[in-house]
């Protein structure tokens, strides 16, 4: 039989991985606010300020990443299956540029 210490600990465990979830999910909402408002700036002014987006991006990036696992996490608390998927990542500039030259090259 489960005692009610018990019960209590697992729903404030429960509770504290949702509060993550949403957490990760705001400052990823805020993140992409200030990045899209960076864009425009960056548009207008036409310099060099690109150090800043490029830190916004990894940011981003890296809350993505933690996110999937936090959400994982919490499912497994509730019983929930683990999120299907491949779990794949967006290919970055970088990388698109070389499958361009790639395509290019094979034209």
């Amino acid at each position: 039989m489960v005692d009610q210490q018990t019960v209590l600990q697992f729903l404030t465990e429960v509770e504290e991985a949702a509060e993550e979830v949403l957490a990760d999910k705001q400052q990823m909402i805020d993140l992409d606010k200030k990045r899209n408002r960076n864009r425009e700036a960056l548009r207008v002014l036409q310099n060099d300020g690109e150090s800043n987006q490029q830190q916004l991006e990894q940011e981003i990036n890296t809350l993505q990443n933690q996110l999937t696992a936090k959400v994982n996490h919490l499912n497994d608390l509730q019983g929930k299956p683990e999120l299907k998927g491949f779990n794949l990542v967006p290919l970055t500039k970088d990388e698109m540029q070389a499958v361009a030259k790639v395509f290019q090259r094979s034209s």
